[in-house]
This record gives C-alpha cells, sequence and structure tokens, in this order.
C-alpha cells in the first residue's frame, strides 16, 4: 500500500470516527445568534426541474418523479457529493414557492433521519462544511411551519455537524475543500447559539490558507479559474458574515479577496462567463458579476500575468491564453496540457473554445479533454505538451508529468492593438521542437492575427530534431493546429477551400484565413459541459502541415466580414442549461 492510499484510508476512518463522536453529543443549540442572510444564488431553471423529478447532478440524469433523492441509487461518487453538499437548496430556494419548500423540507429532513448519525458520504469536511452553510443560508425558507420536534432536530444536526467541523477540517484538503470547510465552520460558528468559541481558530486558519494557497498574482496552485471564483465566492461570504456579526476580517484575508478580483476580471470573456482551462467550466450565469460585485474591490489586473493567463481585449472581443507552465503534483489532478491554448469570445457570443472538461462524461472522456488537441493549440503528431501519469491505484487521481518548464511570454502595445508573444519546451524532449504563438488583436476587436512556429533553437534540439525526422524516413513532423468552435457556431469552408465563414447566433460573421502553405479542414470537434448530459457535437478548423526544417512558420487571422457592424444588437436567447440536444 502506498503513501497516499494510507493516506486517504486514514482519513476516511478519522471522517467516520469524528462523525460517530459528534452525534453524540449532548450540546443542544435553540437557535440563531441572529437571523442568517442568504448570499448563495441558485438557478430557477434547475429548481423546476428538481421538483418534477428529473436530478440531474454530476452529468447523470435520474429521472424519479416524487422520489426522495435519498432513495436514489447514486452512480458514482460524484453524484453522491452533490447530494449530500445540498447545493440544490439554493436552486429550491430560487424558486420560492410552497413546493419548493416542501420539497426542500422533505429531502432535508430525509438526510437527518437517514445519515444524521454519522454515516453516509456526507460525512467529509469539505462537503459538512458546504451543507451547513446552505442550512444556515436557508434556515427561514427551511423552518416556516415545522413542527418543534423537527425545528429540535435541524438544531440537533447542526450542532452535531459543527462539532464535527470543528474536529476535522484539517483532514480537508488544501485548497477549495479546506475553504469550503473553514467557512462552514465561521458560519456556524457566528450563527449559532453557544458555538461563538468555535469561530475564533477557523478565522486564523482561514486567514493562514489565504497567505498560503492565494500566491502574489491572485491565483491558486491548480489554475483553475472556476475554482478561484469558488474560493473567492467563499471568502467573500466569511467576509460578509464576519461584518455582520460585527467582527473585523483579518487582512491576510482582505488581501487575498484584493488579490483575486483583479485576477478573475482578466480571466473573465466578454460575455460574462470564465476562460475554461484546467477543468474549470465558464461557472453559472451571473455568478462571476455577482461575486465581483459583492468583493466591493475596483482594481484592475495590471499589464501581465493573472494566474499564468493573459487576457487580451479590444471592442466587444476578448481573448484569454493559457500562458505559464502547467500545474504539477497533487494540484495538476484536474490539469490540463493547454499550454499556449486560446479561447475567442465576441459580444455575448464563444466563437474560439477549449472542450472543456469531460469528467462528468467518465473516464475517457475525461482523459480525452485533457488532452492538447482538445484545445486550440498546436500540437506535434498527436501528441500533447504534457503526459497522464498512470492513475493512483486508490483514488484514481492522475497527475499530468513532463510538461513544459520553460513558457516565456511578453505582452507589448501596437499602434492599433495589442500582441502577446509567448513559447514553450513541451516538445523539445520528444521532438527537439520549441512552439513559439504570437497573438495581435486590434483595438477594435475585429481582427485577431495568429503566428505559430516550431523551432530547433539549440544543437542538442536540432540532433533530437533530425532523430525524429530520421525515425519517420524523412517524412517530416506532422503537426496540426486547432481552432475549436463553440456548438453554436455555424462554419462552412470558403474560397474555394482557402478560408472558413464562421456566423454567430448575433448575426456576426467571422471568417479564417491562412498564409496557404498548410491544408485547411473544417472537421468535427465536441464540446463538453458538466450541466448537460451528453457531449454536445461542434466543429473544429484544423490546419494541418509537415516540418522539414529547424523552423517552420505559419501565419493565419480571425477577421469580422467586412459587413459586420462594429455593435451588433444581440437579441437570441440562449437555450436553458437542462436542454440536452
Amino acid at each position: 500500500m502506498g503513501f497516499s492510499q494510507m493516506k486517504t484510508r486514514k482519513a476516511r476512518f478519522l471522517d467516520m470516527w469524528h462523525a460517530r463522536m459528534a452525534t453524540r453529543t449532548r450540546a443542544q443549540v435553540k437557535g440563531f445568534v441572529s437571523s442568517p442572510e442568504p448570499r448563495t444564488i441558485g438557478s430557477f431553471a434547475r429548481g423546476r426541474q428538481l421538483i418534477s423529478g428529473n436530478y440531474l447532478f454530476a452529468g447523470t440524469l435520474i429521472h424519479a418523479p416524487g422520489q426522495s433523492i435519498w432513495d436514489l441509487d447514486p452512480p458514482d461518487a460524484n453524484y453522491a457529493a452533490e447530494l449530500h453538499g445540498f447545493a440544490w437548496l439554493d436552486d429550491l430556494a430560487a424558486v420560492g414557492d410552497p413546493a419548493a419548500r416542501e420539497v426542500a423540507q422533505y429531502w432535508l429532513w430525509g438526510w437527518i433521519e437517514r445519515f444524521g448519525k454519522g454515516r453516509g458520504p456526507g460525512w467529509t469536511p469539505d462537503l459538512t462544511g458546504r451543507r451547513l452553510i446552505r442550512w444556515i443560508n436557508h434556515a427561514i425558507f427551511l423552518l416556516r411551519g415545522r413542527e418543534s420536534d423537527q425545528s429540535r432536530a435541524f438544531y440537533r444536526s447542526l450542532t452535531q455537524q459543527t462539532q464535527f467541523l470543528s474536529h476535522r477540517w484539517r483532514g480537508a484538503a488544501p485548497g477549495l475543500p479546506r475553504f469550503e470547510a473553514l467557512t462552514g465552520l465561521i458560519y456556524a460558528g457566528l450563527a449559532l447559539e453557544g458555538q461563538e468559541g468555535l469561530a475564533d481558530p477557523a478565522v486564523k486558519a482561514l486567514a493562514r490558507e489565504c497567505a498560503s494557497q492565494i500566491d502574489a498574482q491572485g491565483g491558486l496552485p491548480t489554475r483553475n479559474p472556476e475554482e478561484l471564483l469558488a474560493v473567492f465566492t467563499l471568502l467573500t461570504w466569511a467576509a460578509a458574515a464576519l461584518s455582520d456579526a460585527g467582527r473585523g476580517t483579518p487582512r491576510e484575508h482582505i488581501a487575498a479577496i484584493e488579490r483575486i478580483a483583479p485576477t478573475l476580471r482578466s480571466l473573465r470573456h466578454s460575455d460574462g462567463g470564465l476562460a475554461r482551462f484546467h477543468g474549470g467550466g465558464r461557472g453559472l450565469e451571473g455568478w462571476l458579476d455577482h461575486a465581483l460585485a459583492a468583493s466591493h474591490v475596483k482594481t484592475a489586473q495590471p499589464d501581465g500575468l493573472a494566474m499564468g493567463f493573459v487576457r487580451l481585449s479590444g471592442g466587444r472581443t476578448s481573448v484569454v491564453a493559457d500562458a505559464a507552465k502547467p500545474p504539477s503534483g497533487t494540484a495538476s489532478y484536474n490539469a490540463h496540457a493547454s499550454t499556449l491554448a486560446f479561447e475567442l469570445t465576441s459580444g455575448r457570443r464563444p466563437l474560439i473554445v477549449n472542450c472543456g472538461s469531460g469528467a462528468s462524461f467518465g473516464t475517457d472522456w475525461r482523459r480525452a479533454g485533457r488532452a492538447t488537441p482538445s484545445h486550440s493549440a498546436l500540437c506535434i503528431g498527436g501528441y500533447s505538451s504534457a503526459r497522464l501519469a498512470d492513475p493512483d491505484r486508490r483514488s484514481g487521481h492522475e497527475e499530468l508529468i513532463d510538461g513544459p518548464t520553460h513558457v516565456p511570454v511578453e505582452i507589448s502595445h501596437l499602434p492599433d492593438g495589442i500582441r502577446f508573444e509567448g513559447a514553450h519546451n513541451g516538445y523539445v524532449r520528444s521532438h527537439g521542437i520549441t512552439h513559439a504563438r504570437t497573438l495581435e488583436l486590434t483595438h477594435d476587436g475585429r481582427g485577431l492575427a495568429g503566428e505559430d512556429m516550431l523551432l530547433a533553437l539549440e544543437d542538442a534540439d536540432k540532433r533530437r530534431f533530425d532523430s525524429a525526422l530520421d525515425a519517420r524516413g524523412l517524412k517530416g513532423l506532422k503537426f496540426d493546429i486547432r481552432f475549436h468552435l463553440h456548438p453554436d457556431v455555424d462554419a462552412t469552408v470558403d474560397l474555394g477551400g482557402a478560408a472558413i465563414s464562421m456566423a454567430l447566433k448575433s448575426g456576426e460573421i467571422w471568417v479564417f484565413r491562412h498564409d496557404g502553405t498548410q491544408t485547411l479542414s473544417l472537421e468535427p470537434g465536441v464540446y463538453l459541459e458538466t450541466t448537460r448530459l451528453k457531449p454536445r457535437a461542434a466543429e473544429q478548423i484544423v490546419l494541418s502541415g509537415t516540418a522539414f526544417t529547424y523552423a517552420t512558420r505559419v501565419r493565419w487571422s480571425l477577421s469580422k466580414a467586412q459587413e459586420t457592424a462594429i455593435g451588433v444588437r444581440d437579441l437570441s436567447m440562449d437555450e436553458p442549461y437542462y436542454d440536452e440536444d
């Protein structure tokens, strides 16, 4: 048994033991110090789906009208975790009518009856923290019309879960899980009668996590934008709870919020969604804007990188590119081989995207989504710029290894726009090739000019390149430059195969062109979203070529068609999240 397996088994044993001990406590909370104010945001559409018996969690839909979610047979651990984390309470509260309250109450007291004595998969520090936040946020919604014995059971369970969390928050993994555990403990310590003594240690611990986990760029080791938004939201909630209780917030805590806010602005596309890198998605509609507004931080990100990403903007167009080394070690469990990949959004419409995380669709899709060909990047011979290690036998996690170790970047201003230049050595070991990419976005956002270069720079690199060439019978090193299109983009081959025209739902027309030295094709693609039941069909533009020399250059461009207006009035409505087609 390896060290990580022993550590995992020990953590599960301690969770179970402390859960059983906590549920034997005689301490009894009788009410709240003050009426808690809900800060979570739910989805009305998803709330209606839950009420009707459509239970979509972790990418799997179970249709079971009238059946308690606790009677379901969860298909995997991620599905069970979403049930026991109680984030679905936000969605039912967003509906807020008597039917929604009845379902919420039925499921909550069903959990207490079935799992309240320390059983089940929900007794982990992060899930308990997440659950406590929701129970406290929606207490008024939940307790309305309940009998006194049910209220006593509610407060007794809150007390027991708080006691468990006070002993086990250290067992949560560093990063988002520990931030969830500590924020939940702070919420409970401040809100519940007689639990105030548990808040102070949690406040200090959260400040230490802010100092150690949030770097100078306002980023996390995982470099996952959506995870950063989740941490940022928890920190603003904790700060607001401390303020409501008349307490100060530690300097490290406030400083972390002030570092993260401008970074999130740099990771925000023009449509309000997050760039999708390293396992993260776009985020729920309006979540990012609401979180930034709640933070009251107005500062912008200075020129340079934000958590290793660069943002170019002009007019109504945003470009976000991965411009740093990929995460490593345990922080790379969800990381992607996406160095120098980029996304482009025009107004409210994503145009160039990455495929996204396939984690909710199974192991094969998860692995595929992490590979370089699933990103809008250059790929040599089907190889990714970083490899996946063998999965851990116990957890199944796969670290990202053998990735780029040197990623020089430069950002400069042009008379008519802004330029990004970057390179990485992810293919030097295997092919002797350094990949360099230049992106130039005009001030009006109507054009993006790109250049990709494959270079054998050092003598050792040239020898490695020659060896790779010999191994292929001097037929050259094949490479592909991929530009994945959002599923809503309608693309057609144009100008006799020399260009690709792309129509957005807003009415905008974009055109892809290249220098004619490579082969241009429009091929099937895929778009992976955790809120969908299956991967969505999409298309991708592929420039295919062969490198024979120590320097190969490919030029291409994305530009709005001349007849496309500067400002398009985009009134087309998006489909609801639960539509699988």
